[in-house]
C-alpha cells in the first residue's frame, strides 16, 4: 500500500457551521472518519463532500436552517469500487 497524502476538506467550514453547526459537524466527521477508514485499505473517493438541502427547497420562514447534512460519496472508477468492495467483504468474513 502506498502513502497518500489526506483528503482536502472539500466543505468550506466557515460558511457550512455558521447555519448548521452540529449536523454539519457531525457529516464533516463521519466523512473524515470514512475517508480515514478507506485511505488505510488503500481507497481513496476523492470527490466526497458534505452536502445540505438546496435553498430553494428549505421554507421562506426556515431559509437559514439547515434540516440535515448528507455525506456525498462522488463517483469512483471500477477498479475502486471493485476495491471497495473486497475492502468490504473481508471486514464482514473478519
Amino acid at each position: 500500500m502506498t502513502s497518500r497524502p489526506p483528503l482536502p476538506r472539500r466543505t468550506p467550514q466557515s460558511a457550512a457551521l455558521n447555519s448548521g453547526p452540529a449536523k454539519v459537524k457531525e457529516a464533516l466527521d463521519a466523512r473524515d472518519a470514512l475517508a480515514t477508514a478507506l485511505t488505510r485499505a488503500g481507497i481513496q473517493l476523492p470527490a466526497m463532500d458534505v452536502r445540505t438541502p438546496w435553498a430553494d427547497t428549505v421554507p421562506e420562514e426556515r431559509s437559514g436552517e439547515i434540516r440535515y447534512a448528507l455525506v456525498h460519496l462522488g463517483v469512483c472508477s471500477a477498479p475502486v469500487a471493485h476495491a471497495l468492495a473486497t475492502a468490504i467483504t473481508n471486514g464482514l468474513a473478519g
